[in-house]
């Protein structure tokens, strides 16, 4: 059975890129992720809203699944790698990552679609190290939030990252859609949006919708900027539970100390977009307002740029 399409994701609102009005908490080259990562999370003299930290999304209010609790079914192989020859979860949801752990046909994302990924789980007999477990596995790249010139915090690598390689989730609280409405009315203009919602077409009309919000309980993630020419993918990626991962992959080869960034409407592509917000003065840019909601102007500086960060009003309909 052809798996089903997993449409893009959207930026439920404004941005994450504004920063003034923060909590200070000043420290240097301190791991963020309190020894939570097997990797340290580094950051330098930063002043940013306390929060707690969680590798993984966890069960926000609304949300009738818990996200840690085991719902797939798993494999029953022996093997030190599962093979598309006896696996049933790659029979069942078709191989994504080559033997490296490296994800495969990742053009994919080009389109407006995207197929689901399934991993192998805490229910399968394979190896910890089966190359079906990737995201599962965690950070392992030494990445650094720091304050850019002027699009509040970021975060930047430390090390090279090839093309495909998983870099990190976008993890918070999974909620409802009625709290994140809640939350997004609740919300004042000269504060950050982090919800990201997620929505799955299954071929038959049926929509499914994961909203995840970092604000108070999130990852490395939730510091990451957006960019119209972003060096990250996003795909969502099931592991134990039926609630997807919202995994961060590098959509080209990327250097050392590059600061990484994604699109958050969703989308991966180094082309100009198909429709573009019409170019305004920086006055009018600034002032522009939809549904009473005041639309951000974008400073990614790419070549590409859109003049605004993507706004997805649905949440309020």
């Amino acid at each position: 059975m052809k798996p089903p399409e997993v449409g893009l994701l959207t930026s439920v609102a404004d941005s994450l890129q504004a920063a003034a009005g923060m909590n200070v908490t000043d420290a240097h080259g301190g791991d963020l992720s309190r020894g939570l990562e097997d990797v340290p999370v580094l950051f330098e003299g930063l002043a940013f809203h306390t929060f707690q930290y969680s590798p993984e999304n966890v069960q926000g209010p609304g949300s009738a699944v818990d996200p840690s609790e085991v719902t797939l079914p798993g494999c029953s192989c022996l093997s030190h790698s599962c093979s598309i020859d006896s696996c049933s979860c790659l029979q069942t949801h078709g191989q994504t990552y080559d033997s490296t752990g490296t994800l495969l046909n990742l053009n994919r994302t080009d389109s407006s679609f995207c197929s689901p990924v399934f991993e192998c789980n805490a229910l399968c007999t394979c190896s910890d190290d089966c190359s079906n477990r990737v995201v599962q596995r965690g950070l392992r790249f030494r990445l650094q939030v720091n304050k850019t010139q002027d699009r509040g915090w970021g975060v930047r690598t430390l090390e090279k990252i090839s093309h495909g390689t998983f870099v990190c989730e976008y993890a918070g609280e999974v909620i409802s859609f009625e709290e994140a409405r809640r939350r997004q009315l609740a919300q004042r203009s000269e504060e950050n949006n982090y919800i990201i919602a997620v929505r799955e077409h299954a071929g038959t009309g049926s929509v499914t919708e994961t909203f995840v919000d970092p604000a108070q309980v999130g990852n490395v993630g939730r510091f990451l900027n957006h960019s119209c020419m972003p060096n990250l993918v996003m795909v969502p990626v099931r592991v134990h539970s039926v609630i997807p991962r919202l995994a961060l992959f590098a959509g080209r080869d990327i250097e050392a100390q590059e600061e990484l960034t994604f699109d958050y409407s969703g989308g991966y592509s180094n082309q100009h977009p198909a429709e573009l917000l019409p170019v305004q003065s920086d006055g009018a840019a600034q002032a522009r307002r939809t549904d009473g909601l005041q639309k951000k102007v974008c400073h990614c500086g790419s070549n590409n740029c859109t003049q605004f960060l993507p706004l997805d009003l649905s949440i309020l309909s």
